[in-house]
């Protein structure tokens, strides 16, 4: 269970689901501890939550190891640090890709390393990777994007096994599109006509109720569950479904 005294770490706390996410806990008594860029947001929403700040940019390795210090103290981690970039795989420069991986998929290992290692000091704990659909369907021109989402589900299946015997839970939170900054700073607004965004708090309450219930993974909403499954056994119905509505 969670409450007070219950340590959270939320990347991606400037803005979004990481900065809901990070309401949502406060809100049940936790005293969260917010990682992002931006100094200004971060400041106030630890002031308005009453947690505290970690500036970091998780693109730079060296600032991921002070982040590092304070996940091995964090009874939840929640990984919800997110970078998109939209567009064909042969117009992707190098450099985008190398944030895409650093951010999305590098980042999240090494915090949950750090992580882990505390909680299995301490007997429990939780870890929370917020992926999202795009690493189930392979969304068209987003392949960098997709495939970083793709390895997170992969990787959070695969420390389960390590993780559960020391009273460590581990959820995947996939969301569909969420209503935030996100399209807008990966430079490609959203223009498809399904579905439609949820707003991140929708997102941030299910991530709480992942922790609480130890859910081994979530999507939000909950019908995008039917055709992350559908892709599996049917892929060119899937990929025929996703030219028709994209």
């Amino acid at each position: 269970m969670i409450g007070p005294g219950t340590r959270v770490l939320v990347t991606g706390g400037s803005s979004g689901i990481g900065a809901a996410t990070a309401e949502a806990f406060a809100a049940r008594g936790c005293h969260v501890v917010v990682v992002g860029r931006n100094v200004a947001a971060l400041t106030e929403l630890a002031r308005r939550i009453g947690g505290a700040s970690c500036v970091a940019d998780l693109t730079d390795p060296h600032a991921i190891d002070t982040v590092c210090s304070e996940a091995d103290k964090a009874d939840v981690l929640v990984a919800a640090a997110g970078q998109g970039w939209a567009g064909r795989l042969i117009d992707t420069p190098d450099g985008d890709m190398e944030t895409l991986v650093g951010v999305n998929m590098l980042a999240p290992m090494r915090l949950a390393r750090a992580a882990l290692l505390g909680m299995r000091r301490r007997s429990g704990g939780h870890l929370v990777f917020v992926s999202s659909i795009a690493g189930h369907m392979a969304v068209a021109d987003e392949a960098v994007y997709s495939a970083t989402k793709a390895a997170m589900n992969a990787f959070a299946a695969s420390i389960r096994h390590e993780a559960s015997p020391h009273g460590v839970g581990v959820s995947v939170v996939v969301p569909g599109v969420v209503d935030t900054a996100f399209f807008s700073r990966r430079g490609t607004p959203y223009s498809r006509r399904f579905p439609r965004p949820v707003p991140a708090e929708a997102v941030a309450e299910r991530i709480v109720r992942a922790v609480e219930r130890r859910r081994p993974e979530v999507f939000v909403p909950r019908w995008l569950r039917f055709p992350a499954r559908l892709r599996g056994v049917a892929p060119h119905l899937t990929d025929a479904l996703q030219r028709r509505f994209g």
